[in-house]
């Protein structure tokens, strides 16, 4: 191929579809210097402003997600799919790729369909060990299916299957700072174990109704101490609340952890939601996790993500109904005790694929090649 090859990325939604696809654009850059890269994200979605600050051109969709609780409402949904696909068309005849990648979210369902229709070749990342049925219907003419876990087959055919892992934060695979190091930046104290308390950009309303119930715990730890972080959507509500019961010296609050390379280095013990981009993170760290799924997403992967871990003794799992009794004081119970850190961040660390960036990356130059020759 003569010219450079040019690939549409689409899909996002949350920071775990959209941090694995600026690793993939950054692994395609890494060995095709010269490739033109365009997304294609969910108008009012987190990719809109994420994707651009990373350095890429971004288009959006007016697509949304059908609301399963309310169906009465997916009239709408349907009139947005129907225009979404219609500018998806547009898009791709416009920008003509040699390939289109699906990451998972609202907008890889019009924008995969479309290319597929027009004899581009598609390549998936399912991120998760149940796949989606977004994922299932793209599959049928998906050239080429990189997935996180074994056994995929029962979702999928074998022979497009393609075994990399998720992809990562590019700043996690950097050089990682000590732990000492990183308590230091964050101002928290090197003697105390440190539990970090994350669920996601947006944050996570069991996790912090979680830590708000068990204040008075925490305030009596005296070798413990937690990184909160609340997120966007919750932070005023939960700065209200403890103003009113007051904040324990040990329990360090924020809505938003821009530098996770340094909350990871600084904690002995995360307590996560499990999405699947969390999970790969965790395993590429060898961090020992707590596992709280989220039940309000599509087929509950995210229990089924925890189980995987789980069943190889890689992390601890938590049903989100039995959270708010029992998370914090199995976390603090865990984070002193050092021989279960340990078992729980070696075998964890077996899991890890820190090459799955570069090996998608791989798979995508090769179709996109395929295609022009």
């Amino acid at each position: 191929m003569n010219r450079n090859i040019r690939i549409i990325i689409s899909g996002g939604g949350t920071g775990g579809h959209i941090f694995p696809a600026i690793s993939i654009a950054g692994a395609v850059r890494a060995l095709r210097p010269g490739a033109e890269i365009l997304f294609v994200g969910a108008e009012g979605r987190m990719e809109m402003q994420c994707v651009p600050a990373a350095g890429y051109e971004i288009k959006g969709l007016p697509v949304a997600g059908f609301d399963r609780k309310r169906p009465w409402r997916n009239i709408g949904v349907l009139a947005r799919l129907v225009r979404s696909r219609m500018l998806a068309r547009r898009i791709v005849r416009a920008f003509r790729p040699d390939v289109c990648v699906g990451v998972g979210g609202y907008a890889s369902g019009p924008t995969l369909s479309v290319a597929a229709a027009m004899g581009i070749p598609t390549l998936l990342q399912e991120q998760n060990s149940y796949a989606g049925v977004t994922n299932k219907l793209l599959a049928r003419r998906a050239r080429r299916i990189c997935v996180a876990y074994a056994g995929m087959e029962r979702f999928f055919p074998a022979d497009k299957l393609l075994l990399t892992g998720n992809p990562v934060r590019a700043s996690l695979l950097a050089e990682q700072i000590g732990r000492d190091e990183a308590l230091r930046r964050l101002g928290l104290d090197p003697e105390r174990h440190t539990v970090l308390v994350v669920g996601g950009s947006l944050g996570a309303r069991t996790l912090n109704d979680c830590m708000l119930g068990a204040l008075s715990l925490i305030r009596q730890q005296k070798d413990v101490q937690f990184l909160w972080q609340t997120g966007k959507y919750y932070s005023q509500s939960v700065a209200a609340e403890l103003d009113r019961r007051g904040r324990p010296a040990n329990l360090s609050v924020t809505d938003f952890i821009a530098d996770m390379d340094v909350a990871y280095a600084a904690a002995d013990l995360v307590i996560s939601r499990a999405g699947a981009g969390s999970i790969s993170e965790f395993c590429l760290l060898g961090k020992p996790v707590i596992l709280v799924p989220s039940p309000n997403v599509a087929e509950d992967h995210q229990t089924k993500n925890a189980l995987a871990l789980v069943q190889s003794e890689a992390a601890l799992y938590v049903p989100d109904t039995e959270a708010r009794q029992t998370l914090v004081p199995l976390a603090v119970n865990t984070v002193q005790d050092k021989a279960r850190l340990e078992t729980l961040g070696r075998n964890i660390r077996v899991l890890a694929r820190p090459d799955a960036a570069a090996d998608i990356a791989r798979e995508v130059i090769k179709l996109a090649e395929e295609h022009g020759n």
